[in-house]
């Protein structure tokens, strides 16, 4: 059991984001009470957050095989049981989708906001059809639920990339000192890179793992990248000479949203 212990929480991806988390939390109460109150603040620390507790979650699955095969059998899953597809469909797949949306609205001029709030109910429902008719199980691969989020996560940061060459406000800031365009860089970075993947990942598992496996190890860099920035986030205001405070119009626009 010890070394099932080490092998699961002690990889070295788990080791990169446990430390992210550990700086994310130092450096979010480090901020203001009105600062931990701001959007631009507490959604990349939600995010962060979140993703390193379903990431732990997932290694615990691996470690304690009985309580993931009970998991899988209450949900209908008796040919794979050590499989914890219904954890990583439900946070990564569905919940995370929709953290990254509302995260990319947060940087959109207010009358692009709405097209996100479209996105963001078309799958919602269109998920939750899929994965409740049976189409795709919440116990398996679910390449249709990802392709639909994906996509909309995709047009979403077309959208802020758009008003980044078209606003005035952004063309007078230097892109490359603000957090809003990093997090927007690696998220498109991530979901295209990954998109053949995820979309595929049945037929690699099935009919070449280690292909598969190969694929895993790029989404794995990309995820400890967007959880990074999402760190530097939070701690922007202690780095003033590192990044720029963001355009004006987005303070105004997320006190109204």
């Amino acid at each position: 059991m010890g070394s099932r212990f080490v092998q699961v929480f002690l990889k070295e991806y788990m080791i990169i984001i446990d430390i992210l988390a550990l700086l994310g939390i130092f450096f979010f109460f480090r901020l203001s009470k009105e600062q931990r109150v701001q959007l631009y603040f507490w959604l990349p620390f939600l995010i962060l957050m979140f993703t390193v507790f379903y990431s732990n979650m997932g290694a615990y699955t691996l470690y304690d095989h009985e309580f993931n095969r009970s998991v899988n059998a209450y949900l209908g899953n008796t040919e794979f049981p050590r499989y914890n597809l219904w954890l990583f469909n439900v946070t990564n797949k569905q919940v995370l989708t929709i953290l990254y949306l509302f995260l990319i609205k947060s940087w959109l001029e207010p009358s692009k906001k709405k097209y996100i709030n479209w996105m963001l109910t078309g799958f919602v429902v269109s998920s939750q059809v899929i994965q409740f008719s049976g189409l795709e199980p919440i116990y398996w691969f679910q390449p249709l639920i990802f392709t639909i989020g994906a996509n909309m996560i995709l047009v979403g940061s077309g959208l802020y990339f758009v008003g980044l060459m078209t606003n005035d406000r952004y063309l007078n800031s230097n892109p490359l000192r603000l957090t809003s365009f990093w997090q927007m860089t690696f998220i498109l970075f991530t979901y295209s890179l990954t998109y053949i993947n995820d979309v595929t990942k049945l037929y690699l598992v099935t009919y070449n793992y280690e292909l598969g496996k190969s694929l895993s190890y790029t989404e794995i860099v990309m995820d400890v990248f967007n959880l990074a920035i999402l760190m530097l986030t939070i701690a922007s205001p202690l780095l003033p000479g590192i990044f720029e405070k963001e355009p004006s119009y987005e303070l105004q626009g997320r006190k109204s949203a």
